[in-house]
């Protein structure tokens, strides 16, 4: 039996790929946009791959069910409530697909979406249908659940995620494996979500402390207070997983320098994807920090980016701009003009201005805040700011920075601190893009450091 977990990590979306080595067949489950290590695997296996299966619309990012269908010919599954405009094989729940010794037992598991399914694995070959493994997808998480909002009203959702676990997915064996659609960091999951890859049915009812809860206004009650933000986008995403299948993707173009200006100040968003310190030290003037070596960039980028706004992507080389250009398109920005050739060293050597972003450290941003004209904005998350925050700071989220904020003075010094200093350095980026004439970003730490050194806390 062929079982292996594919992650996309900038995402923290986990995928599937499953089959029968000795039946020469396979399947992928939640296929990514970048299909080439299911394809690399397959030939590994010397499988083909004859099934895409899709626990469900997804929210998050963009589905590689269209490149995947035009480069093996495999038919595409998903439950029938889900209504695609592709060209699909609808199922219904406890629909079987035979995949040599391993089966496939669809398990209708509403409340993310109301299409929603889990699929159990089960080995034929050991003379019984007793399931090992279930493939969770955005149901059950390692250390959490999924979150409600998605799709119908929210206290609709919570309480459909409830009956799906305690009705279905936790009436299984304790020993059956639990393989999550997605990992800490996801933004369809709560705070809890663990990055372990996977845990046992019997694991999460003892330590998930969302599974403790056992009546249903009170999951409820928990399921909404602890929401974040919604995905960036989320509804064009879903409308790109229905829509009629495309086997395209997001071609890379480079850009020679000039062009690069010409797009700057044409209004064009110019994204660095370089890590912050290169930022801080040169970059492009009017254009915002936002690295794909950390986690979260597709999904940050998707909300910065507007329809209608072409971006530019500016990295140490070529291939920063290639991977900057396939993250974009896994969360459905398209708009994509191209990349800096050569990379900000072509920058550089065409003799273009550039700017610099001062940093200061928390304990400097302490001495230097007290009786002076220091402003500091603070772009954590509302529940982050909620649970303690510096006297006297303005808060916004770097996601809903789209101008000057409120209460600062574009004319005055303004530090900007989040809990670490890397969204730090996309609200920077930001408010110079916006006007601000000196702007700091606070480094080796943030709030939390702050508190942690006995500094005031509101």
């Amino acid at each position: 039996m062929i079982f292996r977990q594919i992650t996309h990590d900038d995402l923290g979306c986990a995928s599937y790929l499953i089959g029968d080595e000795h039946a020469g067949v396979a399947a992928v489950v939640d296929p990514k946009l970048d299909v080439e290590e299911y394809l690399a695997l397959a030939r590994y296996f010397g499988v083909r791959i004859e099934h895409i299966l899709e626990t469900h619309n997804h929210a998050d990012h963009v589905s590689g069910h269209g490149r995947l269908a035009a480069a093996t010919g495999a038919a595409i599954h998903v439950h029938r409530d889900a209504a695609p405009e592709y060209e699909h094989e609808p199922f219904d729940d406890g629909w079987v697909l035979e995949l040599g010794d391993l089966r496939v037992r669809a398990l209708h598991t509403p409340g993310h979406r109301p299409e929603h399914c889990a699929f159990l694995l089960a080995d034929a070959g050991r003379g019984d249908d007793a399931p090992w493994a279930v493939l969770a997808g955005d149901s059950l998480f390692v250390g959490d659940v999924a979150r409600p909002d998605l799709a119908v009203d929210k206290e609709d959702g919570a309480r459909g995620i409830f009956r799906s676990l305690h009705e279905k997915l936790l009436a299984l064996p304790g020993e059956v494996e639990l393989w999550p659609g997605h990992l800490g960091g996801s933004m369809c999951g709560g705070p809890g979500m663990s990055m372990k890859v996977s845990s046992t049915l019997g694991f999460e009812r003892a330590h998930n402390r969302v599974l403790q809860i056992e009546d249903e206004d009170a999951f409820v009650t928990e399921a909404i207070a602890k929401l974040g933000p919604q995905p960036p986008n989320f509804r064009n995403i879903v409308a790109a997983n229905r829509a009629p299948l495309s086997g395209d993707g997001a071609e890379p173009r480079p850009l020679a320098p000039v062009q690069v200006a010409q797009h700057r100040d044409g209004g064009s968003l110019v994204v660095d994807v370089r890590i912050e310190l290169q930022f801080d030290d040169a970059h492009i003037p009017g254009s915002v920090n936002l690295t794909t070596v950390r986690a979260g960039f597709g999904t940050k980028l998707a909300w910065l980016a507007e329809r209608d706004r072409p971006v530019v992507f500016v990295g140490v080389d070529d291939a920063d701009g290639r991977r900057a250009t396939e993250l974009a398109a896994a969360v459905g920005v398209r708009n994509v003009a191209g990349h800096l050739l050569g990379g900000f060293t072509g920058w550089r050597e065409a003799g273009y201005d550039v700017e610099r972003t001062p940093r200061i450290t928390v304990p400097e941003l302490h001495e230097a805040y007290a009786g002076s004209e220091l402003q500091i904005l603070d772009v954590r998350e509302d529940a982050e700011w909620d649970a303690g925050h510096i006297p006297g700071s303005v808060h916004v989220p770097f996601h809903d920075l789209h101008e000057i904020p409120a209460g600062l003075d574009a004319g005055r010094p303004v530090a900007v601190i989040c809990a670490s200093g890397q969204r730090a350095s996309v609200g920077a980026s930001l408010l110079r893009r916006f006007g601000a004439q000196e702007v700091l970003r606070v480094v080796e730490g943030g709030v939390p450091s702050w508190r942690r050194a006995g500094f005031p806390i509101e």
